[in-house]
């Protein structure tokens, strides 16, 4: 009996992953109406899923992730990838944010939802180069600067020379940069040249760097080097690190902080 179950679980997880190929995503519910599972068991499949096969979590389902290194995903469907968990780490990054603080945010789902935690606090300085935080924050009694640039109309971020020109006679405390990858050789990582330089820049001017990552970034690199490990000081994620990436951390004398479930700050 338990063979039979054991084989109809794996059938089933197969044509789930036929159909994340074929439509890009899936949803629980859909999983509960075509294989008439209970949500918990659709839930349960995609986490044994996500371990072995190209796919990210999202808010309701998963999203088949197998052009995982040439994508460069728009803001609004990078928005539902991994969406608790990304909130958990804004809320963390949160924690580290004091009054008179100059900071500084990339553009990226996860720094916006940081920028959206800080809207109600006084006294800190926001340096950014991603309009859509910028227009967050407007109206709070944050002081935001805005870097200038081109806007890339898939993340919002301005780039290029006229925005590096700026930030070059910037000076930035706490630099909260949000990436498509990290790993031990490649360190942080992006699929946009553009936006790569411009946090180069931003690094560059500030006195830490707080990189905040997800579990589906962990392991993975991007085309565009953004900084090597050695080039960051904080690490803010959502799961324990995996060995090799871990002890690399520690090497560089990293510090991370780890947003658990259920994790309020």
């Amino acid at each position: 009996m338990a063979e039979t179950q054991s084989s109809r679980s794996h059938r089933r997880r197969e044509a789930v992953m036929e159909l994340l190929k074929r439509q890009g995503r899936i949803t629980v519910q859909e999983m509960v109406d075509r294989f008439g599972c209970s949500e918990a068991t659709a839930r349960r499949d995609l986490e044994l899923l996500e371990k072995t096969e190209p796919i990210i979590r999202t808010i309701g389902g998963a999203m088949y992730d197998g052009w995982n290194a040439a994508r460069d995903l728009a803001f609004s469907e990078r928005q539902g990838l991994s969406y608790l968990e990304k909130e958990r780490i804004a809320r963390l990054a949160s924690t580290l944010i004091a009054e008179g603080d100059v900071v500084g945010l990339s553009g990226g789902t996860t720094t916006y939802l940081l920028a959206k935690l800080l809207k109600t606090r006084k006294g800190i300085t926001v340096v950014t180069n991603a309009v859509n935080i910028a227009m967050e924050l407007a109206g709070s009694d944050i002081q935001v600067l805005v870097t200038g640039g081109i806007m890339r109309h898939n993340s919002f971020e301005l780039c290029g020379p006229l925005g590096e020109d700026t930030v070059s006679r910037l000076n930035i405390g706490k630099m909260f940069i949000g990436v498509d990858g990290i790993s031990s050789a490649g360190g942080i990582t992006t699929y946009s040249e553009q936006e790569a330089q411009i946090a180069k820049a931003l690094i560059a001017r500030s006195q830490a760097t707080y990189v905040l990552f997800d579990h589906s970034k962990v392991g993975k690199t991007s085309l565009f080097s953004i900084a090597p490990l050695s080039g960051v000081q904080v690490c803010i994620t959502d799961a324990p690190l995996p060995s090799e990436l871990l002890e690399a951390v520690r090497t560089s004398g990293i510090a991370v902080h780890i947003a658990a479930d259920g994790d309020n700050g």
